[in-house]
C-alpha cells in the first residue's frame, strides 16, 4: 500500500497539460480491434492498469497485441478467431473489461473463466448476465452468477429487445456486443441516454448500428474490419484539473485535446451553471469519430446548484470531484438520482462523504446522492483512496485547499486511469 504526502496551501495552478487518452475509448478500441479482421492501429491509448487488463485478456484469447507506450497494434482475425483461453481471464479492477467481455464471450463456442480483484468481487454482474442469459448465454458464478469468479459457456445467441433497468453504458455495450453475434436483431432501450462510444466504434469498424429515440439496435452476423483509432484525451481525467482551476485562487489552466463527446460533457455543463470561467475551443474534425478540443479554466466565484435526472449519466464518474467543487460554491449543492455510485469501485456516495468529512467538510449522504454545504475551509488530515482512482485524485485536488498536511493512503490507485497524474498536478503548482 502506497502513501503520499500531498502539497497543501497552494497559491495557484498555472500552465497547460495534455491529459491521457480516454479510458472508455481505449478499452473499446482494443476490444473491437481484437474481434475485427485485419490490423488495427490505436494512437494515444491510455496505458493505465484497467486498459492493460483488457489487453492482457485478449492476448490470452489468442490475439496478437503489441504496445509501445501509448501506441497499440492489434492483429485481429475476426470474432471467430478468438481462441479458448488456457487460463483465467483476470480483469484486475476493471468493470468495463469484465462487463463488455461477457458480451463478446457469450457468443463464442468455448468456456471462459473471469475474475478480478477484491473490488470487482463486490460489484454486481447480474445486470449484465441477466440480459445475456435471455439471449442464450450460459453464465454461472458465485451467488448464482451475481459475483465473480464467473464461468461463461458461449454458444448460439438470439437477439432480444431489452429495456435497461438502470442507465448503464456498460450493460448497453455488453448486450450490443452479444447482439453482433446473435441471430436476428438486438434492441437496447435506455431510460436515459448513456455514453455512446460503443455505437460510434461499431460504425468506425464498418458495422451498422441504429438509434431511434431511446432505442439502439444492431443486426447479428456482422463482420467488422480493422480501423485506425486516435483516442482523444479523457474528459473524466480532465475534470479534476477543470475543478482545480475553478476553485484554487489565481489559477489559469489550459487542457489540450480533451474528448468532447456530448454524452460525456455533463461536467462542463455543471461548471457553466455554477458560474465557472471556462472556455471551450473544439477542433474541426469532420471525419473524427469522437469530437475533441481545448479547454481553458480560470478561478472564479461559484454558486451552488442541483444535479439530477438525465444529467447524471453524463457525469457519473465525475461526481466525486463535483462534490469537492461544491464545497467552494456559495450555497447548498444537492446531487440526486446517483444511486449507481454505490456499485462503482467503491460505494462512492459513502466513500466521498467519509473522506471529505476527515478534511472538515460539512457533507451528508442521501439514499441516491449527497448534500454539500458551500464556502467551506478544508482542514488537513489522513485520508484514503480506498483503492478507487477517482477518490484518490479528488482528495489530491482537495489537498490544494488545505492549510495543514494531507496524507493520502493507497495513492497507487490513481495509476488505474491516470499514471502521470501527480507529475501533471505538481507541474502546474505555483507555490
Amino acid at each position: 500500500m502506497s502513501t503520499k504526502a500531498l502539497k497543501t496551501n497552494v497559491y495557484s495552478l498555472k500552465g497547460e497539460i495534455t491529459v491521457p487518452g480516454d479510458k472508455s475509448i481505449s478499452h473499446r478500441a482494443v476490444m473491437f480491434g481484437s474481434i475485427a479482421e485485419g490490423t488495427t492501429q490505436i494512437k494515444n491509448f491510455l496505458p493505465g492498469e484497467d486498459c492493460l487488463s483488457t489487453i492482457s485478456c485478449f492476448q490470452k484469447l489468442g490475439v496478437k497485441i503489441i504496445r509501445k507506450d501509448s501506441e497499440v497494434i492489434v492483429s485481429g482475425n475476426g470474432i471467430g478467431g478468438l481462441k479458448h483461453p488456457e487460463e483465467t481471464l483476470y480483469v484486475g479492477n476493471s468493470g468495463t473489461t469484465i462487463r463488455l467481455m461477457l458480451g463478446i464471450l457469450s457468443g463464442l463456442p468455448f468456456e471462459s473463466r473471469l475474475e478480478g480483484d477484491e473490488s470487482i468481487a463486490k460489484r454486481p454482474m447480474t445486470r449484465v448476465t441477466v440480459p445475456l442469459s435471455k439471449m442464450g448465454a450460459r453464465i454461472d458464478g458465485r451467488n448464482n452468477g451475481e459475483f465473480t469468479p464467473l464461468i461463461v459457456k458461449g454458444g448460439k445467441l438470439t437477439g432480444i429487445t431489452y429495456p435497461l433497468p438502470v442507465a448503464s453504458a456498460q450493460v448497453k455495450s455488453s448486450v450490443l456486443l452479444a447482439g453482433l453475434q446473435a441471430e436476428g436483431e438486438t434492441v437496447v432501450v435506455e431510460p436515459v441516454r448513456t455514453r455512446d462510444h460503443t455505437e460510434r466504434m461499431i460504425k468506425q469498424f464498418g458495422g451498422k448500428v441504429e438509434r431511434t429515440g431511446d432505442s439502439v439496435r444492431v443486426l447479428g452476423g456482422q463482420s467488422l474490419k480493422a480501423a485506425h483509432i486516435t483516442v482523444p484525451g479523457d474528459i473524466s481525467s480532465a475534470a479534476f484539473f477543470m475543478v482545480a482551476g475553478a476553485i484554487v485562487p489565481g489559477s489559469d489552466i489550459v487542457l489540450r485535446n480533451v474528448g468532447l463527446n456530448p454524452t460525456r460533457t455533463g461536467i462542463i455543463d455543471v461548471l457553466i451553471t455554477m458560474g465557472a470561467d471556462i472556455r471551450i475551443e473544439p477542433y474541426e474534425q469532420e471525419k473524427a469519430a469522437e469530437p475533441a478540443g481545448d479547454i481553458r479554466i480560470q478561478y472564479s466565484s461559484l454558486k451552488a446548484t442541483t444535479i439530477e435526472g438525465a444529467l447524471i449519466p453524463r457525469l457519473i464518474d465525475e461526481i466525486p470531484i463535483i462534490a469537492l467543487l461544491a464545497t467552494q460554491a456559495e450555497g447548498k449543492t444537492v446531487i440526486k438520482d446517483a444511486a449507481e455510485l454505490k456499485v462503482k469501485e467503491t460505494n462512492r456516495i459513502d466513500t466521498v462523504v467519509k473522506e471529505l468529512k476527515k478534511l472538515g467538510v460539512n457533507i451528508e449522504a442521501t439514499e441516491d446522492g449527497m448534500v454539500i454545504d458551500g464556502n467551506q475551509n478544508l482542514a488537513g488530515g489522513t485520508v484514503s483512496a480506498h483503492g478507487d482512482h477517482r477518490i484518490g485524485m479528488m482528495l489530491s485536488i482537495a489537498a490544494l485547499l488545505c492549510e495543514q498536511e494531507v496524507v493520502l493512503e493507497r495513492s497507487d490507485a490513481v495509476a488505474i486511469s491516470y499514471p502521470g497524474f501527480f507529475d501533471d498536478l505538481y507541474n502546474l503548482v505555483q507555490a
